[in-house]
């Protein structure tokens, strides 16, 4: 039987632990070599705004961004370190989940995603950028 978009999320967030805004800004605060990035599409990230020191990097594109296996122009070089604390957000925190799950298959160690999003960032009172 064929899965849902409702179904993907689940598995994913059943694979990788979701974290509250509260407990990622207390990583992101503690460890500045926290990666947060937001995989919506660079139009709704940008209506919505990116969390301090986070990039945009849409969840079609996370997984090549991720290969260590393809060309280097194709790579980020910030996802190069399996090892580098990784958060993921999107607009309400169903498609952070997918791409947190995604890091997590490709051998990332310390992958989170923020449950609710930025939607619970903002709402938890924290300051965006724009994007």
């Amino acid at each position: 039987m064929a899965l849902t978009f409702t179904d993907m999320v689940t598995q994913a967030r059943n694979n990788v632990p979701g974290v509250t805004s509260q407990e990622a800004r207390e990583k992101i605060n503690s460890n500045p070599n926290t990666l947060v990035i937001d995989v919506q599409d660079a139009a709704d990230a940008g209506a919505c705004g990116l969390i301090p020191s986070g990039v945009n990097i849409s969840l079609g594109m996370l997984p090549i961004r991720a290969d260590l296996g393809v060309p280097a122009e194709l790579r980020d070089e910030r996802l190069s370190d399996r090892n580098r604390p990784v958060l993921v957000t999107c607009g309400a925190g169903g498609q952070a989940a997918l791409g947190a799950y995604a890091l997590k298959l490709m051998g990332f160690t310390d992958v989170a995603y923020i449950d609710g999003g930025t939607a619970a960032w903002k709402q938890a009172g924290f300051d965006v950028e724009e994007a």
